[in-house]
């Protein structure tokens, strides 16, 4: 099954997606500087993402997604398990967000002008005053319900298991008094891990777990929130990606 399934991706899957790639970001830049960055930069990406996994024949579950509200914005914080992160929330989470996302991103051909006429947001996390300054300034795009998505272990694992959170995501929700939603990626792993060179089949899973509110403000709260927030999407990993990973970055 496995020469099979790499010859679907070879000779049909992977060229097709890479046509809907280019035409995914020319319609984002193209209607995103029209007018609606927040209606362009999210739908036409949603559907990229859902037609990914369909055609490379992934299922796809999500679990609790009416914990959240449609007009409530959120802090959303999943852990990072691979490349297919990035699909498995833009298509499935069913929240009109932005990316929080390493500046190396924006030198992807398309896909890096997408990403910045949609307005989501590039920081240098090699200069944490940078970091800081520019989830503050993020701040103004959390209005109406736009939520922001933020891998709060800063990179992908390289062993399944979960490494330690950073505290910039939560440092956010605490300035703006958001709610912090912890949200758990299963099988993104199996499929296109970080050191991965081929896409794998493998069903994937996301959790959203219960919001966690502001308690008070400051260094307490984001501590609190930090800890609550790395319990909760650990509790829906698998038993053997429990625990926390110390080369994750």
């Amino acid at each position: 099954m496995k020469i099979l399934y790499a010859i679907y991706q070879i000779c049909f899957a992977l060229p097709l997606l890479l046509v809907l790639t280019i035409l995914t970001a020319i319609v984002t830049t193209v209607g995103s500087l029209i007018g609606g960055a927040h209606v362009w930069g999210y739908y036409p990406g949603k559907v990229w993402s859902q037609l990914i996994c369909i055609l490379l024949l992934i299922p796809v579950k999500v679990k609790g997604r009416k914990k959240v509200h449609k007009h409530t914005s959120y802090v959303f914080v999943p852990n990072h398990q691979g490349s297919f992160d990035i699909f498995l929330i833009y298509g499935y989470l069913g929240r009109n967000f932005k990316w929080m996302m390493k500046k190396s991103l924006r030198k992807i051909p398309f896909v890096g002008k997408a990403c910045q006429s949609a307005g989501h947001i590039f920081v240098d996390r090699s200069n944490p005053k940078s970091i800081v300054a520019t989830m503050r300034q993020a701040g103004k795009s959390l209005v109406n319900g736009v939520s922001l998505v933020v891998f709060p272990e800063g990179a992908r694992t390289h062993t399944g298991h979960m490494g330690s959170f950073k505290r910039g995501a939560f440092q956010l929700a605490d300035d703006l008094q958001l709610p912090v939603v912890p949200v758990t990626i299963n099988g993104s792993f199996q499929i296109l891990p970080r050191d991965g060179k081929w896409i794998q089949w493998h069903p994937m899973t996301l959790t959203i777990h219960d919001p966690i509110p502001p308690q008070g403000k400051g260094p307490e709260n984001i501590r609190l929130t930090m800890q609550k927030a790395y319990e909760a999407v650990e509790s829906a990993l698998p038993p053997e990606y429990k625990g926390e990973n110390h080369t994750a970055n």
